[in-house]
């Protein structure tokens, strides 16, 4: 009874609020890795079932006809031209970090153990009604694998953040990403635990950043993660540190929009393969999740999220081995949105709490709602 008194006068203050009309922004965003290691290198084979130069073309004419507002990119190696080329009339691109292979690179033959290309593959492409700021690169302070288990550690494997001004001129952040692969053969045999501990290093890096550079903007964080929740503790030391922060709220759109808000168990066994998703609900390796500040004066939403399998064909053939996986996105103005919803759950007689413009419990807000029971009742105050 209690709960419903306060949840009542709470909705009525909210209204109260609400004077002026919502101010959103809607956006689409996508992320792909487009497999674009080299076929060959001299006469080795590389990545011989890749795309290569003729598919990294059709890859670039499939995103172009897709018409996303933001495109967040991984494996941009040696065919970025190919890529751009088809897409520079609609899109802008951040800068390329380069390619993998012979051209353009010194190799030290003698010492291959040391050999180390500078690119990270990652790359940005933005509709040129937005404005994106330069990707600023940060490489994994760990990972695993040279001439094994993928062979992470010969690319700067890491992250680039950026900051994207939507047409309307409102601000978000946007991470982009690539962690470390594993391998189906080392899976089986149980040998990916160096895997693992490396993408859970690389996770708790990533959250170190976001949350030491977090100020009012919301955040989405995107990517090929290599990461499915019921092998990768990915909930517990990044969604759920996060979360319990306090300075923010984080969730992942799949998660959330088509798995019935519920992350798929961990599972210890470590022998799971990673190429059954069709075992697990249909999770990707590939992410989008979002962070929304408590301070924020603005907040993300998510309102369609999309896996296109069907449409990454060509011949019957998928065009990379990865498929796009995109969302779309609502930006609002909080302060034109009044209280949305409270949850009274922790309430108790003689509490006082603090509750944002978002309906969501602070220690003590800018812009809300001040809550406290005492012998007499209940107490509220709008804090302006």
């Amino acid at each position: 009874m209690f709960k419903k008194h306060i949840l009542s006068a709470v909705v009525a203050l909210g209204m109260a609020v609400s004077g002026q009309a919502q101010q959103t922004e809607q956006f689409s965003i996508a992320t792909l890795n487009i497999d674009g290691l080299p076929q060959k290198i001299l006469v080795f084979n590389v990545n011989a079932e890749g795309p290569g130069s003729p598919g990294t073309v059709r890859i670039g004419k499939y995103l172009m006809n897709k018409d996303y507002d933001l495109m967040f990119l991984q494996e941009d190696f040696n065919y970025h031209e190919e890529l751009s080329i088809v897409m520079e009339d609609n899109y802008r691109f951040d800068t390329w970090s380069g390619n993998i292979g012979l051209d353009g690179h010194k190799i030290d033959f003698l010492h291959l153990q040391n050999q180390r290309f500078e690119c990270d593959g990652l790359m940005a492409c933005w509709k040129k009604i937005h404005n994106v700021s330069a990707g600023q690169r940060t490489a994994w302070a760990d990972g695993f694998g040279k001439f094994s288990h993928c062979n992470d550690l010969l690319a700067t494997k890491g992250f680039r953040r950026y900051e994207v001004t939507l047409a309307n001129g409102k601000q978000i952040v946007v991470y982009d990403l690539h962690m470390d692969a594993e391998d189906n053969l080392d899976t089986e045999e149980g040998k990916a635990g160096p895997d693992r501990a490396a993408r859970q290093n690389q996770r708790k890096q990533l959250r170190d950043d976001i949350m030491n550079r977090l100020d009012d903007r919301p955040v989405i964080v995107l990517g090929d993660f290599n990461t499915f929740y019921y092998r990768d503790k990915a909930k517990e030391d990044f969604i759920d540190a996060i979360n319990a922060s306090g300075k923010a709220t984080i969730a992942d759109v799949w998660v959330e929009l088509q798995n019935k808000g519920k992350f798929p168990d961990y599972q210890e066994d470590n022998r799971v393969r990673d190429d059954r998703e069709e075992e697990h609900g249909g999770e990707s390796l590939d992410k989008i999740l979002y962070i929304n500040p408590t301070s924020a004066s603005m907040s993300l939403k998510p309102l369609s999220y999309s896996r296109d399998i069907d449409g990454f064909m060509y011949n019957g053939k998928a065009l990379g081995d990865h498929f796009p996986v995109a969302a779309t996105f609502q930006l609002t103005d909080r302060k034109s949105t009044g209280i949305l919803t409270i949850s009274n759950d922790a309430q108790a007689e003689g509490n006082a709490e603090y509750y944002n413009i978002n309906g969501q419990r602070v220690s003590q807000p800018a812009s809300g709602i001040y809550i406290e029971q005492t012998a007499k009742g209940i107490r509220k105050r709008i804090i302006k």
